[in-house]
């Protein structure tokens, strides 16, 4: 069973490890020590509180097949003559969307909007990390 440091934890949810000791501290997120008395978090206590703080599709997943919607701050907007780039920070996560330029125009995306992706693919990569996750002892 893989488990997470307090740090690593905190990475992956996209907040400081504060913040993450303050969810153990109350209570919200299960944590244990490990044998170097560091607290610990159970990977499946860790995907469950995701799913959690996720919480159910935003009011629009009704009107759409998409369910992957990323909210953000546009960083970027490249126009040409027809097509435009627009890059969005949502978190950690840079997003760039190529559009027509009439697209852009109609949407007002300029640097500072905020803004919306929604992800729709066919296919998704998948990759397994490797951050220093450690499997429980005598799992």
């Amino acid at each position: 069973m893989t488990v997470f440091r307090i740090g690593e934890a905190a990475e992956l949810l996209g907040v400081s490890a504060d913040t993450v000791r303050r969810w153990v501290d109350a209570g919200r997120l299960p944590a244990s020590r490990d044998e170097q008395g560091h607290r610990v978090i159970d990977g499946v206590e860790l995907a469950g509180f995701f799913r959690e703080q996720a919480g159910g599709p935003d009011g629009r997943a009704e009107e759409s097949s998409a369910r992957n919607r990323l909210r953000g701050i546009v960083t970027a907007v490249t126009k040409d003559t027809v097509m435009a780039q627009v890059d969005i920070q949502a978190g950690p996560f840079r997003i760039v969307s190529l559009m027509s330029r009439e697209a852009v125009e109609e949407l007002g995306l300029r640097v500072g909007s905020v803004a919306v992706a929604v992800i729709k693919s066919t296919t998704v990569v998948v990759e397994r990390s490797t951050p220093a996750h450690r499997p429980r002892p005598g799992a």
